[in-house]
Formats: structure tokens, C-alpha cells, sequence
């Protein structure tokens, strides 16, 4: 008996023994566990932070703050293909803030004196004519005020930064740091670079520091800011009272997402080609300013947009008026003048009220209720086919013209060519026009109209109306973003937008030889390229006057828009001078800038001749 219940203890104890080792082993197990899910924690669901954290500050910096996207322009015709090249209009480049800590500073004049000959840079200024010992007389003055500067910041008591200069190339603060003088520190920047200074400035705009925050204003840079800004990520966690991150605490991070990079229908050959003989010719006809806009009429994409005087948008806070920001191709309204009676005569081709050989006589002057319209030379030229009105321009054809199919139908054929509306291209603060006077009583407005007065367009909308006529009367939607190629890879591509049938395809073929006869024949010449058939019209607009009624005297807008060649377009083009002092008259202005640049264009685009 007793020897059972010595068994019978011994197995209680091997029991409870069993227990506890089992106890033991589960509480092993579950640290095991424990450490193994915080070891998956660190190394795969939460690598992305804990690689950062140990590359330092820095690395964070960019783990939260997202890269900007790029801006990128195409070549080869802004067409894709295998031999497509990219080039960046608008990219990111590091630069440093350099900045002292005048506490540590021993030697601040002599210290002032070397950081003033590695960080000076002399600003040109615009039309500066100064001879070298100008120059050098200028840069003396101006080493003697920054090292005055510096010289304060680097004196400061009891400050602990001092910011000298923003925007140091990684060479320069290479030389800096030779220097080995104590209290001087950089900060890494990134900031936004413009690699072609002034080309497209007013397609890209800038990007600019609103409420502490740095935001893309104006053009591509401000439309496209949530797409090209990113996504930036947080990181929120406890700390100890020394401000120093607690590993165990909890904590939320989200990675930033990058910008996506833009991709624009602008080709950079056909860009800098028209830019440049835009500046050429502003100067040439000492003009306030001009516009060219080419497009291609089957897509609506942009191929070229400019405007001049421009603006560099690396150094966009340099400009002595803001209003330069604001892309004169999409913004500015003007009277488009006899460009608008190519409008009227395919509204009343397509509307079979007149034929190209339909006549009219011609007495220099038509009354239309108690007002007296004349023909710009102020001439008489007898019987005259509409052909003829656009070859010489006569606002009494176009009052002619306008009559056949009365004012409700000229309004809903310049509704249907989109103007008093915003055509939508991609970019910001465009304007819609203003062809309100359409709407009044009397025909008075519709006579006006039908030459170009009384109504206001933008340059982007006149292309675009032109484009389908160009396009056997279809109107596109134009367009100057090819793609967007999103941070993880994937490709947004926009595909061409047809918006209307706005005239049959027989009156664009009409409209567009009697648009050839004016480039032969009539105001135009000057726009025509040897062995193609263009196809134009001149336009010489008067300027109201801001303040009343009537014209500005001596004050006009010479345009001519056109496309080539005429039997299948390949681009569409608006050249527009502004205020020209050379001659008041289009057809010494505008059309031979086109003419310039459109040889260029069939060249580049390797069409060969048609005659």
C-alpha cells in the first residue's frame, strides 16, 4: 500500500514536471513567433523605412518627399516611332543651400573675402551694352556689397544659421569645403531646372513657392500639378524628450509616390525652328510682340507654340511684368480681322448659298442699316467672284457672303468652328473669346463680323477652326500632351478627339483651293513655298481701343494662318505679329514669317513636292 502511494506521488511530480516543461516550451515558441513576425515586420513588410532610416536624413528626405515629374518633348515630327527621341523641358537637378554658423566663425572678414570670390556671380541684364572696364568697374561694386552682406551674417552673435546663398553647383561647395573654415554647412536642395532656358517658356510656366509650399503656377507646370507633384508620403512616430525617434513605440509610414513624367506633342526641332524666326521677325518689324501655333489637322496635337518677349523660368521672380507668364497662344483676345472671311465664305459654301465663281459687284462701300462698310484700300473693283474677295480681301464679299445666309446661321457655323468657347487644350488661364455681338439685333453685327471686327478670338482657336477645314471639316480637339508615364510604369495616352462635323468634306475642298488662289494670286504670295500648293489667308486687324469706342490709329495685328499642301495637310499654322512699326500690313509681316517656317516644315517632315 505504502509503496503505491509512492508510485502514485512520483507520477503526480513527473506529471506536473511534464506540465511545466510543456509551459516552457510554449512560451518559447510564442517569443520565437514574436521575434520571427517583428523580423518579417523589418526586413520585407517595412524594408523600404528601415533602409532609409539607416541611410540617414537624407535618404528619409526622399522616402517622404516625392521627385517631381518630367517634362518631356518628342522629335521626329512629334509622330511615335522606334527612332523617337525624348528630351526634357522641365527636370530636377540637386543643388545646395550654403550656410554658416557665425559661432564658430574666427576669421569673418577673411572668411567673407574667399566665400565672395567661390559664390559670386554676375547677372547680365537684359540689353545690357557696357564696354569691359564697364564690366569690371559693375562687378567691383557689386563683390563689395555681397561681402558686406556676408560679412553681417558672418558677425552675428549668438546665431546659430545664418543662409548665405541658395542654388550652389555640388562643384563649387567641393571648394567651399578646401577651404576648411569651421562653421559652414549645406543643405541639399532639389530644385527645379529648365534645361532650354527660355524655349516653351510659356507652355512649361515654373514652379514657384506658394503658402511655404513649392507649386507648379501657369502652363504645363500649374495644369498638370497633381501629376507631375506626386503623392508625399508621412512619417508619424513617438520620440523621448531629446527629440530622438522610439524604435518600440508606434509609428505610421507611407512611401511618397513620384510625379508622373509628361510627354508633349512638341517636337523640338519644328519648336526651336519657329521660335527663333519669331524673335527674328518681333525685332525685324519692331513689334510689341507675336505668336506661332502649329498644329497637326487629322490629331489636333501641337506641334509648335510660342510667343515672344518670353520669359526664363529658372529665373522666373526676374521678370519686370507678370503678365509675361500668361501664354499669349491661349489667353490673349484680338479682333482676328480678314483671316475671319475664310469663317464666313465656308459657312456660305457649305450652307450652298455661293460657289467659288458665284459674283457680286463691288462698289468699294455697303450700307447695312445706318452704318457705311468699305474695303480696306477703300477701292472699288466691280464684278468680283467670292474667289476674288478672298484674293483681295473685300469686306464688301464678306458682307456679301454673310447676307446669303443671314445672322443665326453665320453665328451657329462660328459656334461650330469653336469660337466664344474654350477649345480645352491641357494648358492653364486659357480664354474663350468673346462673339457675343453675334447674338444682337440688327445686321449690323454680322457684317462686321463676317470680316473679323466686332468679335474677339484667341490665336489657339483660330488654328483649331482652320484645322478643319484642313481636315475635310472636322474639327479636333487640340492637344500638346502626347502621354503621361506614371511612377510605377504605366503609360496614359491620349488619343485624338474628334469634336464635330462642322462642313462637309466637298466645301473643305473648295474652301481649300480658294485658299490656294489667295497665296497665288492675291495678299499671300509671300507665304507660298516653291513646289507645294498652300493654302492661306492674310488677316491686317485694327486694335480697339481700351479706353471708348473705335480703333486704335496706326496700331494693328498682322496674322496669317494657313496649312500645306493642299491636297493632304500636314500642318496647320497660325504666324501673328503684334503692333508691327515696319508696315501696318499683314502680308509684309506675318506671311512671310510663315512662308519661313513653313519651307522649313515640309522639309523636316520630308514631303515631297507636289508641282
Amino acid at each position: 500500500m505504502r509503496r503505491f502511494k509512492e508510485r502514485k506521488k512520483i507520477r503526480k511530480k513527473i506529471s506536473e514536471g511534464d506540465r511545466r516543461l510543456r509551459l516552457i516550451k510554449v512560451i518559447v515558441f510564442l517569443f520565437a513567433g514574436v521575434i520571427g513576425l517583428r523580423l518579417f515586420s523589418l526586413q520585407v513588410l517595412n524594408n523600404d523605412f528601415y533602409s532609409a532610416l539607416a541611410a540617414g536624413q537624407h535618404e528619409i528626405y526622399k522616402a517622404i518627399f516625392p521627385e517631381r515629374g518630367r517634362i518631356l518633348m518628342q522629335e521626329v515630327g512629334g509622330n511615335n516611332s522606334e527612332n523617337e527621341k525624348l528630351y526634357p523641358l522641365a527636370t530636377n537637378q540637386s543643388l545646395y543651400l550654403v550656410y554658416v554658423d557665425p559661432r564658430k566663425i574666427e576669421n569673418a572678414e577673411e572668411l567673407a573675402k574667399k566665400l565672395v570670390d567661390l559664390l559670386y556671380v554676375r547677372e547680365k541684364k537684359d540689353n545690357e551694352n557696357l564696354t569691359a572696364e564697364e564690366i569690371l568697374a559693375a562687378e567691383k561694386t557689386e563683390k563689395e556689397k555681397l561681402e558686406e552682406e556676408f560679412l553681417a551674417k558672418l558677425k552675428k552673435e549668438n546665431d546659430p544659421y545664418e543662409p548665405l546663398r541658395h542654388g550652389v553647383s555640388g562643384a563649387t561647395v567641393e571648394k567651399i569645403k578646401e577651404l576648411g573654415a569651421e562653421g559652414i554647412g549645406f543643405i541639399e536642395e532639389e530644385t527645379r531646372y529648365y534645361p532650354e532656358n527660355n524655349l516653351a517658356s510659356h507652355l512649361l510656366g515654373f514652379v514657384g513657392t506658394k503658402d511655404d509650399k513649392k507649386i507648379g503656377q501657369y502652363g504645363l507646370e500649374g495644369y498638370f500639378e497633381k501629376e507631375l507633384g506626386g503623392v508625399q508620403g508621412f512619417l508619424a512616430s513617438e520620440k523621448d524628450v531629446a527629440g530622438r525617434w522610439i524604435p518600440i513605440s508606434g509609428r505610421e509610414w507611407q512611401k511618397a509616390e513620384d510625379g508622373a513624367d509628361v510627354v508633349i506633342t512638341i517636337d523640338r526641332n519644328i519648336e526651336y525652328f519657329a521660335c527663333g524666326k519669331l524673335k527674328e521677325a518681333v525685332e525685324r518689324h519692331d513689334a510689341d510682340g507675336g505668336t506661332v501655333i502649329i498644329m497637326d489637322p487629322k490629331t489636333g496635337a501641337i506641334l509648335a507654340m510660342c510667343s515672344y518677349p518670353d520669359f526664363n523660368p529658372n529665373e522666373y521672380a526676374k521678370v519686370d511684368d507678370i503678365n509675361v507668364y500668361n501664354n499669349p497662344a491661349i489667353f490673349n483676345q484680338y479682333e482676328p480681322g480678314s483671316i475671319f472671311k475664310a469663317i464666313t465664305i465656308a459657312a456660305a459654301l457649305d450652307a450652298g448659298k455661293i460657289t467659288p465663281t458665284t459674283t457680286y459687284v463691288d462698289e468699294g462701300e455697303v450700307k447695312v442699316d445706318d452704318r457705311t462698310i468699305k474695303n480696306s484700300d477703300l477701292a472699288a473693283h466691280g464684278v468680283q467672284t467670292m474667289t476674288q474677295v478672298l484674293d483681295e480681301s473685300l469686306n464688301t464679299g464678306a458682307v456679301f457672303a454673310v447676307d446669303t445666309i443671314g445672322p443665326d446661321v453665320f453665328r451657329k457655323y462660328v459656334e461650330d468652328f469653336g469660337f466664344g468657347a474654350k477649345t480645352g487644350i491641357e494648358l492653364d488661364f486659357e480664354n474663350d473669346g468673346n462673339i457675343n455681338s453675334l447674338g444682337k439685333k440688327g445686321k449690323i453685327w454680322s457684317a462686321t463680323g463676317s470680316f473679323g471686327q466686332g468679335i474677339s478670338v484667341t490665336p489657339i482657336q483660330v488654328v483649331t477652326a482652320f484645322s478643319a477645314i484642313a481636315n475635310g471639316g472636322k474639327l479636333m480637339e487640340p492637344h500638346i500632351v502626347d502621354s503621361i508615364i506614371k511612377s510605377n510604369g504605366a503609360i496614359i495616352k491620349t488619343e485624338p478627339k474628334v469634336l464635330r462635323q462642322v462642313i462637309a468634306p466637298r466645301t473643305s475642298t473648295l474652301l481649300g483651293g480658294m485658299l490656294v488662289s489667295v497665296v497665288e494670286n492675291g495678299h499671300g504670295k509671300r507665304a507660298g513655298v516653291s513646289g507645294y500648293y498652300v493654302a492661306g489667308k492674310t488677316g491686317t486687324a485694327q486694335v480697339a481701343k481700351k479706353d471708348g469706342s473705335g480703333y486704335e490709329r496706326d496700331v494693328t495685328i498682322g496674322s496669317f494662318i494657313g496649312f500645306a499642301p493642299v491636297e493632304d495637310p500636314r500642318f496647320v499654322m497660325l504666324t501673328k505679329i503684334d503692333h508691327p512699326r515696319s508696315t501696318i500690313w499683314a502680308e509684309a509681316t506675318a506671311a512671310p514669317l510663315f512662308g519661313e517656317i513653313a519651307k522649313f516644315m515640309l522639309n523636316y517632315l520630308k514631303v515631297p513636292p507636289s508641282r
